[in-house]
Order: structure tokens, then C-alpha cells, then sequence
């Protein structure tokens, strides 16, 4: 047993290992984002997006408790955190095999059987024995390393299902307030075709008094009636809009909405943190989970070589057992009848078919594959941020437009409604006006909704969605730096 403890702590000790050095591809991305200025840049107390919850981002009360059910109810989060306990578990066993596993056998054997005499007769004699083993079972020193390369591996997928989670936290609540924002879209665009109904539905009551003091034709109250028919197939086709979104709303909480939901805020008065810091496309490596996630996977697939590689060397195990055996209970543990058993073996390929190169080759067009996937998760993340960055330097001037716009056609039709009334112009100019109006009305919500949606992809590409740090806490580690 002494030969078996040294034996086992050299082998321990004197590990080595064939995976190959680590070298990270450099970031294929250029090294700063295109034309957002020193918007993109991080300035000495802000607080990066990354450490900024998402109860700041979102300051809406009904939002806040929608992203809250989510969390705790969406099926995609609760399967990501099944594979991180999957992966773990996976870890735990692979680890496990990087030391001896001992184990207690105790055995009690009773028999019957034929013996030979001294006369040559035969007899039927019974025979017992008792056993009590302590041992260890083809335990492989891994003198080679692959065991270790093995674990290490499975290590990397773990720390890899970790930062999946993460990521996958990130997405739904970003998917969450994306599906938000669409229903509070869909029942601005219902409240503005009701309206819009409610205006052509006037018009057309005065198309027809009109026609019955013979002010008008028929023709005017036919284009009336046109245009109520119209603006009636719009409403419909915005409340089915409104259902729409809020089924989707309810797939991603992963519950029925409760009831006692505060009402909604406007998507004019959403208060959406618009200016994020970016940082330098590096940066991006150590605020994106999905990233670290690809990282890792990177790290694996490399430690995977090794373990093909220490595949070609021979394999060494050791089976013993030290113990007792007797005929009777009662002298078990007598010194002399302690018994032991010493079996090391050792395996070394020969001839596997080209198996073993096989599985090299396969290991290394994996870390390959590893690499040009962490090279386009990082490309990836690089055009998400550029395109928000791009957004935000946008949005602010054509929604600005845009309210000049609807203005200007508000003020239009209030002119031609006049001009109608006095003869002047005809109904046509006057239905024209209308759906200028409600089109440029239309156009400002969508780009309102549009504008907060690049704000909430900004807030994602920046590996924001994680905490939920409180405003004020946020607020004093700017002022005290």
C-alpha cells in the first residue's frame, strides 16, 4: 500500500500538459466606433451602461413590474439557468475523475459444494466467508495530462453556460421593453384612429347637411362616406394590432398580465436614458456576456486539443484494495487475515484506424470554429453599438422634423376646413388636408416608438440589463468622482 500512496502522488504531481498555448485573436473590429464623436467616448464619472440597471433605464412603474414577472416567469431565462446547473453538474463529474475514488466493500459468502475426501468419496461441505475491502478502482494517472485537459474543458462550458445566462437575462429584457413599447405604439395608433374616425365622421354629418341645403353634391358626400369607411378599416386593423402586441407581451412574461398594473406612461412621456456612454470597442469584451460566452467556449475547444493530443500516450490505472477475509465474523480483523491486492496496468494504442488522428483533426477544426465564431460575436457586437450610436445622433433632429411637420398639417387643415365652409376650396382639398394630418400624426408615433427602441438596443449592446441599480446610488458615484 505504501508503494500504491507514492505511486499515486507522483502521478499527481507530475501532471503534465499538451494543450496548446491560448492566443486570442485581436479584436477584428476597427479601434473606435464611426462618427458618434465624444458621445461614444466614457468620461470620468459616468457610470458605464453595463453597471446600470435596467430599473434605471426604465423609469415606467408597469414596465419596471413587467420586466420584474419575466424574470421570474419566462421559460427561455429558466432553461439557460437549467443548463448553467447542467454544466455545473457536468463539471463536478468530470472533476471528480481527477482523483482516486475509495470505496467500502463488505461481502458475507455462503456456499455449498462438492469436496474430495481423503478416501476418495466425495461430500457436500458448506463454506463461508467474510469480507471487508477498502480500495480504489482503475484510477488513471494522469501523466499526460488529459484528464486535466478534460476538466479544464468542462470548467470552460460551465463558466461558458454562466455567461449564456447572463446574456439571455439581457436579451428578455430588452425583448421585454421592446414589446412594451410596441403595445404602448399600438394603443396610441388605436386612440389616434378613434379620433381620426371621430373627425371624418363630423366631416361626413357636414357633408350631408350640407347637401341637404344644397350647398354641396353627391359626390362630396360620397368621398365623405369613402373616407369613414376607411378610417373605420384602420381601426380595426389597430385593434387587432393591440391584440397582437399583447399576446407578445404575455409570451415574453411568461405569465397572464396581471390586473392591478399601473396605467402606462405615454410614449412622449417615457423617460428613457438617451446619452450611454460607449467606451472603445474593447470594452465590449468585459460588458457583454455573450462575448465572455464565446471566450470560453474558445477555451474549451483548446483544452479539447490537449486531450486528443495526451490521447496517443499511454494510459496508466491502478486498481487496489487492502482489507480483511476470514471464515467467521468473529476473527475478521485478526492481523492475519489482512489481505491486499496491488494491480497497476498500463495501455498504450497501437493500431486504432486512424481514430486518434481523427479525433485531433476534429478537436482542432473545433477551436477553429471557436475562433471565427468569438471573431464574429465580437464584429457582431461592434455594428450593434455603431448602429445605436448612430440612432441616437439622428433621431433627436428628424423627430424634430417631424413635429414641424405634423404642425404644419395641423394648421393646413384648420385653413382648409375654413375655406370649405366658405366655398372657397372643394372637398377634396379638405380630405387631402385630413389625411395628411393623421399620416404625419401616424409617422411621429411610429418614429417615437422607433427612437426608444434604438435607445433600449444601445442600452443591450452595451451589456446593460443585468442589475438594477437605483438612480440615486448611481447618481452619488458620479458626484463623488
Amino acid at each position: 500500500m505504501r508503494s500504491f500512496v507514492v505511486i499515486v502522488l507522483v502521478g499527481l504531481l507530475s501532471a503534465c500538459s499538451l494543450t496548446p498555448k491560448l492566443e486570442r485573436p485581436a479584436p477584428p473590429v476597427p479601434a473606435s466606433f464611426p462618427d458618434v464623436g465624444h458621445a461614444a467616448m466614457t468620461q470620468g464619472g459616468i457610470v458605464p451602461a453595463s453597471a446600470m440597471g435596467w430599473r434605471t433605464m426604465f423609469a415606467d412603474p408597469q414596465l419596471q413590474r413587467l420586466i420584474e414577472l419575466a424574470l421570474v416567469h419566462n421559460r427561455d431565462l429558466r432553461l439557460a439557468a437549467l443548463n448553467v446547473e447542467a454544466a455545473r453538474s457536468m463539471f463536478n463529474i468530470q472533476e471528480s475523475t481527477r482523483l482516486p475514488s475509495v470505496s467500502l466493500d463488505a461481502s458475507h459468502t455462503r456456499e455449498r459444494a462438492l469436496a474430495q475426501g481423503n478416501s476418495g468419496e466425495s461430500r457436500r461441505e458448506v463454506n463461508r466467508q467474510v469480507a471487508v475491502n477498502v480500495g480504489t478502482s482503475a484510477f488513471e494517472l494522469d501523466l499526460f495530462g488529459r484528464v486535466r485537459s478534460l476538466s479544464d474543458a468542462a470548467l470552460a462550458r460551465y463558466l461558458a453556460s454562466e455567461q449564456g445566462r447572463d446574456a439571455a437575462q439581457i436579451t428578455l429584457v430588452g425583448a421585454v421593453a421592446e414589446a412594451y413599447f410596441a403595445q404602448r405604439l399600438a394603443d396610441e395608433q388605436l386612440q389616434l384612429a378613434e379620433r381620426t374616425l371621430a373627425d371624418w365622421q363630423q366631416s361626413l354629418e357636414l357633408a350631408r347637411l350640407l347637401k341637404q341645403s344644397e350647398q354641396n353634391s353627391s359626390l362630396d358626400v360620397a368621398q365623405a362616406e369613402g373616407q369613414v369607411a376607411l378610417a373605420e378599416a384602420d381601426l380595426e386593423a389597430r385593434r387587432r394590432a393591440l391584440a397582437q402586441a399583447d399576446n407578445a407581451l404575455q409570451l415574453l412574461v411568461g405569465s397572464e398580465l396581471p390586473g392591478d398594473l399601473s396605467a402606462g406612461l405615454p410614449l412622449e412621456r417615457q423617460s428613457v436614458i438617451a446619452q450611454l456612454p460607449a467606451g472603445l470597442p474593447a470594452d465590449l469584451l468585459l460588458n457583454r456576456p455573450d462575448l465572455r460566452q464565446a471566450e470560453q467556449m474558445l477555451v474549451a475547444a483548446n483544452a479539447d486539443i490537449g486531450a486528443a493530443r495526451a490521447a496517443f500516450f499511454p494510459q496508466i490505472s491502478l486498481t487496489a484494495s487492502f482489507g480483511y477475509a476470514s471464515t467467521s465474523l468473529g476473527g475478521l480483523f485478526d492481523p492475519s487475515r489482512q489481505v491486499w491486492r496491488f494491480t497497476p496496468q498500463i495501455s498504450q494504442p497501437l493500431f486504432q484506424a486512424g481514430r486518434l488522428r481523427a479525433e485531433l483533426r476534429l478537436a482542432k477544426v473545433r477551436k477553429s470554429e471557436a475562433v471565427a465564431q468569438y471573431e464574429r460575436a465580437i464584429q457582431t457586437a461592434f455594428r450593434e453599438v455603431a448602429d445605436a450610436l448612430a440612432g441616437t445622433a439622428t433621431f433627436d433632429l428628424q423627430i424634430e422634423a417631424q413635429l414641424r411637420a405634423v404642425t404644419a398639417a395641423e394648421r393646413r387643415l384648420e385653413l382648409s376646413d375654413l375655406r370649405y365652409r366658405a366655398g372657397v376650396d372643394g372637398r377634396l382639398e379638405l380630405l387631402d388636408a385630413q389625411r395628411q394630418l393623421q399620416a404625419a400624426r401616424q409617422a411621429l408615433l411610429e418614429l417615437r416608438r422607433a427612437e426608444i427602441a434604438n435607445r433600449v438596443a444601445l442600452f443591450k449592446s452595451l451589456g446593460g440589463g443585468l442589475g438594477e441599480r437605483d438612480i440615486t446610488k448611481i447618481a452619488a458615484v458620479t458626484a463623488a468622482q
